[in-house]
């Protein structure tokens, strides 16, 4: 069972660790050089003024850091700068659930490719399917997922014309920029699931098993897969971070209006409070994905057990 003061000291971690995220981000905001207006040259300086007074930029930053730390409390994250009439709720609120579906595909394809792969490969070790799903490891793991997403792009759409070349609208158009962002995590997953299987697989209940006439797929089914898991289920806090963090160049790139698309403009045009919204929310979705995968740890395997992980870590301080 899980520890009730296991998970409050979790929680409780969380928002000290978002508390910090929000205050580095807004600081370095600050040092940042430049403003939001700096690229509207055409604008005089007395308008210039009202628009800073207008967004409370003319307040010293403690004022300015105050106002934007009760803003998250309240999860009213402000105005947008450079969108007239657009509050980042509304960005978020339209752009998170496009990175969301895509993410979603992503993440599946992650799991299912790359769990079979390494099974694949550590059922058939040292052969030339071995060799073949390794090959395909190291292209994941060398290639970045903007390089990755270009060359996808342009042989699949552009070339063999099988699928759009960019926008959203279907499931056709999610397809390729999905398969861009499982690229690394699935070649990951398949070097976890291979090198834990392996070693499964050398395990004395195994080969009784197997000494009892069970075929290779029952034997991997019923008892090697289900115990190689577990650094697979370790990985999903970083894979969901790997995915949500890659899809802001791979949703520029296929002209997707997700949120990471948002977050890439906001970069070049110094929206600020665009910026700091979407950091805060994203490193939120991260930190809970993270407990999440402290609570699966249970559900997979009943013999983990959160409270004894907490015992550990108190014998341990």
């Amino acid at each position: 069972m899980m520890s009730f003061r296991y998970l409050m000291r979790k929680l409780l971690f969380l928002f000290i660790s978002l508390y910090i995220v929000a205050t580095i981000t807004f600081f370095l905001m600050k040092a940042a050089p430049g403003d939001p207006f700096m690229q509207e040259q055409a604008i005089p300086e007395e308008i210039r003024k009202s628009m800073y007074a207008h967004y409370g930029l003319d307040k010293p930053w403690y004022v300015q850091y105050g106002r934007y730390l009760k803003g998250l409390i309240t999860w009213n994250l402000g105005p947008s700068f450079k969108y007239e009439g657009r509050s980042v709720n509304d960005i978020i609120r339209e752009g998170f659930p496009v990175s969301l579906a895509l993410g979603l595909e992503a993440i599946f394809i992650s799991l299912f490719t790359g769990i079979t792969l390494g099974a694949v490969a550590a059922v058939k070790r040292s052969k030339w399917q071995d060799h073949f799903c390794m090959l395909f490891a190291v292209i994941g793991i060398s290639v970045p997922n903007f390089i990755m997403a270009t060359f996808i792009q342009f042989l699949f759409a552009m070339k063999l014309d099988l699928f759009p070349v960019a926008r959203w609208g279907s499931l056709a158009h999610s397809i390729l920029p999905a398969l861009a962002l499982a690229a690394l995590p699935t070649a990951f997953i398949a070097r976890l699931t291979r090198a834990n299987m392996v070693e499964v697989l050398e395990q004395d209940y195994v080969q009784t098993a197997r000494a009892k006439g069970l075929s290779t797929m029952q034997v991997v089914f019923r008892h090697v897969l289900k115990n190689s898991l577990m650094p697979v289920i370790t990985y999903l806090g970083p894979l969901v971070s790997a995915i949500l963090t890659g899809s802001f160049i791979v949703e520029k790139i296929f002209g997707i209006p997700g949120l990471g698309g948002w977050f890439v403009t906001s970069i070049t045009n110094r929206d600020y409070t665009v910026i700091m919204g979407v950091t805060v929310f994203y490193s939120a979705l991260l930190m809970l994905c993270v407990l999440l995968v402290d609570i699966i740890y249970t559900l997979v395997d009943p013999r983990i057990q959160i409270g004894k992980a907490e015992r550990l870590e108190h014998e341990g301080s």
